[in-house]
């Protein structure tokens, strides 16, 4: 059986992705006119990331983005997925450790600290973008996190939701449960070891599911 469940945080906890998708489809409207999707192909990057691949040496607008991004998670609704709470508070009835993942940074993570105060207390570890040198897809933010808990990577499962998450999980050697919260489950299910709408009636024999 499995030690450690790891979960992606916009997508896979909170019900936020569509606020982040209006945001960056919007962002690249005007920066990008004739670039499209590029919402999708950030998902699971850090802002850093981002920026040194669309905005490398464009100080002004960097600071313009970093502004609109803090006014967006100001104001955003952390709504969690449905099903989520009673199915982490079941994974740890049975003794799993848990930690989110997410390429969030501390800043995001205060205004969910606002919103949820009792999140920090629900994981044993959370890692956010200050935590690794890679952000998604590649794997290292999910090798951390096992190492983080002591466990092995084969001894982990991660939830996730974008294509870059996905595939960071993969690389990891962990065995991957994809929300499709995000993106079609015909669309990501060749990334996952198993596919769900949200975790309504999901327990830990979902785990023993997966080969």
């Amino acid at each position: 059986m499995y030690k450690a469940a790891l979960f992606d945080l916009d997508g896979v906890i909170f019900d936020t992705e569509p606020q982040y998708t209006a945001f960056w489809d919007e962002q690249s409207q005007y920066y990008f006119p004739g670039k499209k999707d590029i919402a999708n192909i950030i998902k699971g990057r850090t802002l850093v990331e981002i920026f040194d691949t669309y905005f490398k040496g464009k100080v002004e607008e960097q600071k313009r983005i970093v502004q609109a991004v803090n006014d967006l998670e100001r104001k955003m609704r952390f709504d969690y997925v449905p099903g989520f709470q009673d199915f982490l508070q079941g994974l740890k009835s049975h003794g799993m450790l848990t930690a989110v993942v997410t390429s969030s940074n501390h800043s995001k993570m205060d205004n969910v600290y606002r919103s949820h105060p009792e999140f920090k207390g629900m994981f044993d570890a959370i890692l956010t973008a200050e935590d690794f040198s890679k952000g998604k897809p590649d794997p290292d933010c999910y090798l951390r996190a096992a190492k983080r808990l002591g466990v092995q990577p084969v001894e982990c499962v991660g939830f996730e939701d974008s294509f870059n998450g996905l595939k960071s999980v993969k690389a990891a050697h962990m065995k991957v449960v994809g929300l499709s919260t995000t993106n079609p489950e015909e669309a990501i299910q060749s990334y996952c070891d198993i596919c769900i709408p949200n975790y309504i009636g999901q327990d830990i024999s979902l785990l023993k599911e997966i080969v």
